[in-house]
């Protein structure tokens, strides 16, 4: 059997599975999508969403890209968040990263990447903020780490500028915003940064809704 039949036969398994444990479990997928969280994570296979939270399908509306960024730009992020916050009135926002991100790592060095160079340029930004934070730490991977928990930290400051936010939180005094780093090493969650509905950032982000 190749390996993409594989993932055919895998997929049977599991839906004969979930129908012998709960027969109505399709048929509620089916007719609603009701999540409480937006994750926006990373592509990275290690870091699934469902199952490192222990959740179901349908409990987590996701968005993965690299390292998990926020890019002002990225339509694709903006209409899932729009999305998410509008339609699907999610209660939490949520931007995981993980330990050992091969995206942060490509970000610190000056090797060339091709296309995903514009990309990687974000990751630069928050080096260059934090530079003097991050180049006193004693070991390279110390460094990565402090990184890692500092661009998800500006990951979620970057959602707090968006129009989408900023009108629910407004309007709705919702949704509470998160920044967690996952650790592949243990399979924990280290949550390092939150943003209550309402927290002022700089003015010159703030809109007038």
């Amino acid at each position: 059997m190749d390996v993409f039949e594989q993932l055919l036969a895998n997929n049977k398994v599991w839906a004969a599975k979930k129908v012998a444990e709960d027969k109505d479990f399709f048929k509620r997928l089916q007719n609603q999508q009701a999540p409480k969280f937006l994750w926006i994570g990373c592509s990275d296979s290690r870091v699934p969403a469902n199952e490192i939270t222990n959740t179901e399908p349908g409990e987590i509306f996701v968005h993965r890209n690299v390292a998990n960024m926020v890019v002002h730009t990225d339509m694709n992020l903006l209409t899932v968040l729009e999305y998410a916050v509008k339609i699907l009135k999610v209660e939490h926002v949520l931007v995981v990263g993980h330990y050992g991100c091969g995206g942060v790592k490509a970000a610190m060095t000056n090797q060339n990447f091709g296309i995903i160079n514009p990309w990687l340029k974000h990751i630069k930004d928050v080096y260059r903020l934090h530079r003097d934070e991050i180049d006193a730490l004693d070991s390279e991977d110390k460094q990565v780490d402090r990184l890692i928990e500092l661009n998800v930290q500006e990951q979620v400051m970057n959602l707090a500028k968006t129009i989408t936010i900023q009108e629910a939180w407004a309007k709705e005094q919702r949704p509470h915003l998160h920044g967690w780093v996952y650790g592949l090493k243990d399979g924990l969650i280290n949550p390092v940064f939150d943003m209550a509905p309402g927290t002022h950032i700089d003015p010159i982000y703030e809109f007038d809704v």
